[in-house]
């Protein structure tokens, strides 16, 4: 049996987390699949001498159409069997929030999922981006493959999952209407892998930038694995890296054992 270790993170804006942080962690972690999300850039605008902690990897890139904004970015150290950038759709396809690969086993979605906006101006563009994928992995279901999904979905599930929950109910992030579709994807094969393996663990992957909020630990738990059911039982352990600098949001690892 070996581990087969998938990181996500969201980089809010990978020039910027390149230049400016400790990457010695990726190499002593040593991911076989890193997964960054809002990564802002495309690849030619990137310092080649800022991608030398990533050398290592394979590099699959789907960013936004829009400079500076959204994209993502799958790094792999082999190659997969199977590399998808968005599904078809253009309305979502040119944020650039999707890159599948596949893998012997399982599939992998890359995601950074919309943002509803404090004004909720983007709410129904973020629910119903929830809506295809789930009606996309249901049909994937169908056929046995077994899926996961990593990356920011921009919503905490529930209470446990963010410091402050009362006051944030009419928030985008935790609104009943954005929560009711997590449960969702959890009542048709998918399970939160942190959760099973620690249902009343209180952590936290994102933290506003105002008010010193890290340090207080006044955070939202937004970045973490789904996986289908029948592929729990190889979740050896999920690992939120809060001692990560770089961006408001820290890496989090999945660990499988695979044969």
């Amino acid at each position: 049996m070996s581990n087969f270790k998938i990181t996500t993170w969201n980089v809010n804006g990978l020039r910027s987390v390149l230049g400016k942080s400790d990457w010695s962690w990726l190499s002593s972690l040593d991911p076989d699949v890193l997964c960054l999300q809002e990564i802002k850039a495309r690849p030619e605008q990137i310092d080649l001498n800022l991608l030398t902690p990533l050398e290592p990897y394979l590099a699959y890139w789907n960013p936004a159409e829009r400079p500076g904004y959204s994209g993502v970015a799958t790094f792999c150290k082999q190659e997969p069997l199977l590399v998808e950038r968005g599904w078809g759709n253009p309305d979502f396809d040119r944020e650039g929030r999707v890159i599948l690969t596949q893998y012997p086993g399982f599939q992998l979605y890359n995601i950074y999922f919309p943002n509803g906006q404090r004004d909720h101006g983007r709410l129904q563009y973020k629910l119903a981006f929830y809506e295809e994928l789930l009606d996309i992995c249901d049909a994937a279901h169908d056929l046995d493959e077994k899926i996961i999904i990593c990356g920011d979905f921009n919503t905490a599930h529930n209470e446990i999952d963010l410091r402050n929950p009362k006051s944030n109910v009419n928030t985008s992030g935790f609104m009943p209407v954005e929560r009711a579709w997590l449960d969702r994807y959890v009542e048709r094969r998918f399970k939160d892998a942190f959760r099973v393996l620690y249902p009343e663990r209180i952590q936290y992957t994102w933290w506003t930038y105002i008010s010193n909020a890290r340090t207080r630990n006044v955070g939202w738990r937004l970045d973490f694995f789904l996986v289908s059911e029948a592929l729990i039982p190889q979740v050896k352990d999920v690992i939120i890296h809060d001692d990560i600098y770089g961006s408001d949001h820290c890496p989090v690892t999945l660990i499988l054992e695979r044969e």
